[in-house]
């Protein structure tokens, strides 16, 4: 008598011993299993791959459509300056141009040395003008806007500011 030992891999032994298990089934059991198997996998698919794409798809043409629809209205808006118009360059310390420009707008506006540069703060104004006050900086003078946070408030047409500048 001969003993012959076979060694197998994981996935070889897997595969044996689920067919093992298989053909212990009767042939009644073996179509309700794979219904089953087959429907899990269709739920699988549907719930964990399709809906998710199909959700941030849905979701991406959303985002598209607000910012076309936000890039139309600052295109009909023109510009904030009228057109042809040179503004003239402000003069004197950083501190004094940003509060001149922004009595200007009237834009309440409180100045602030970091170590960045300056920070604007403004507590409640109008939208419009508070727009307006950062473009004449940007056209009038050699501050650079950093960085930006504006805040809805409850009255329509207002924000709180701060505007972060460079020197």
């Amino acid at each position: 008598m001969i003993v012959r030992i076979i060694q197998r891999s994981g996935l070889d032994a897997l595969i044996a011993r689920f067919d093992a298990w298989w053909s212990g089934r009767s042939p009644r059991e073996r179509i309700l299993l794979a219904a089953m198997g087959t429907l899990i996998g269709a739920v699988v698919l549907l719930y964990g791959v399709l809906m998710p794409i199909q959700n941030a798809r849905a979701k991406s043409y959303a985002d598209i459509r607000t910012y076309e629809t936000l890039n139309a209205r600052i295109r009909a808006a023109g510009g904030l300056q009228p057109q042809g118009a040179r503004p003239q360059p402000r003069s004197g310390t950083p501190e004094v141009v940003l509060q001149s420009s922004a009595a200007q707008f009237s834009v309440p506006v409180t100045v602030a040395t970091v170590p960045e540069g300056l920070r604007a703060t403004v507590a409640d104004a109008p939208y419009d003008a508070v727009m307006s006050w950062i473009a004449d900086l940007g056209a009038t003078s050699r501050l650079k806007v950093r960085r930006v946070t504006m805040k809805r408030l409850p009255t329509a047409g207002r924000v709180s500011a701060t505007v972060d500048f460079a020197r």
